[in-house]
């Protein structure tokens, strides 16, 4: 069992090992200190696999347990969803003194987070991801949100886990190409500041050293968010190639994956990098070879001016200035202030 502490305004555990789903109301009551309502959140997809275990595991713990699924998908991340839980949770009485558990993805997460932090001004919230992109990403570091038409994770809150429970064992289930949008996360984090982690990549795969691998995410994470909680600093960097990403998700009406927009996002900037004469030619090559290798795409059908617009409403725009994460190098990513009116041209020398 491994297990990383991480120190924000609260302090709590990522644990990270094979079969630990069954431990989940054991590793709950050690860190709630007395069993309680538990309301379970998760999706159609991972409910028929592992919604029965937890709550078996919940309540031989001594919690009672109620559950709620909603639809698999980004789509679920929604204003409706969000009333629609704590109309659920209001129902059940759930009250101040018990926990909410996020089962399943990044949508479960990031819903069930925002519920947690708004109802009743603050109940307990426990992470139990089921994809990587959620273990090594997503459930760590407190950022909630739920999408709205005009654009993704708008309305949100940081608002930090009691604890985050990661279940290596969950992964078998996923279908590939969930998986490698879990990659491209993982990839992200040795492109930000981590070498070593991107020359294991090339030389392992990740299904190969998946412990170590998510260890090794969730600790420079951790850096990242004790060092900048609230993502006014460093912890940007945590968005190396997110805002072409979240408008290539969004003009696709969230049909490529967030995983896949990632990959496509760190792509685009690291060749504009290149063209602007900040990343050199080889790490520009290798890191389009990795992204290539762990089956990801590197290109979309989207314009520059498409992009640019749909940009507009990033959380990472400043009045007129976006901040925008520059590969300088594999291992050295930066934060890379613009206006807002050079955004267009730096995507068009991406794509």
């Amino acid at each position: 069992m491994k297990k990383v502490a991480v120190n924000a305004s609260r302090v709590y555990d990522i644990i990270i090992d094979k079969g630990i789903l069954d431990k989940s109301g054991e590793l709950a009551a050690e860190v709630l200190k007395t069993p309680c309502a538990a309301a379970i959140l998760t999706d159609s997809n991972v409910a028929p696999l592992y919604l029965e275990r937890l709550e078996k595991s919940l309540q031989s713990a001594g919690f009672s347990a109620v559950s709620y699924v909603i639809p698999a998908g980004e789509g679920s991340k929604c204003a409706e969803n969000y009333l629609a839980f704590l109309s659920f949770l209001a129902k059940n009485n759930i009250t101040r003194a018990d926990c909410i558990f996020a089962l399943g993805g990044g949508v479960v997460g990031d819903l069930a987070g925002f519920c947690a932090a708004t109802y009743l001004r603050g109940v307990n919230f426990i992470q139990i991801p089921t994809t990587l992109l959620a273990m090594v990403d997503s459930s760590v570091g407190g950022k909630t949100a739920i999408d709205i038409p005009e654009g993704k994770n708008l309305v949100g809150a940081f608002y930090q886990p009691s604890l985050v429970i990661c279940d290596c064992e969950t992964l078998d289930t996923l279908p590939d190409n969930i998986f490698n949008d879990g990659c491209a996360e993982v990839i992200k984090y040795g492109i930000i500041s981590d070498r070593p982690l991107f020359d294991k990549l090339r030389t392992t795969p990740i299904k190969e050293q998946l412990e170590d691998v998510i260890e090794n995410c969730v600790r420079d994470k951790r850096d990242v968010v004790n060092a900048d909680e609230r993502d006014v600093g460093i912890r940007q960097l945590l968005n190396l190639g997110h805002t072409a990403a979240h408008s290539i998700e969004a003009l696709s009406n969230y049909e490529v994956s967030h995983g896949s927009a990632v990959a496509i996002g760190m792509a685009i900037i690291s060749r504009a990098a290149n063209k602007m004469g900040l990343c050199p030619d080889s790490d520009l090559v290798e890191i389009l070879d990795i992204l290539s290798a762990y089956q990801l795409p590197t290109s979309c059908d989207f314009d520059a001016h498409s992009l640019d617009e749909a940009a507009l409403s990033d959380k990472k725009r400043s009045g007129d200035k976006i901040s925008l994460i520059i590969p300088f190098g594999i291992g050295n990513s930066q934060i890379y202030k613009v206006d807002v009116s050079e955004l267009e041209g730096i995507f068009e020398k991406g794509l």
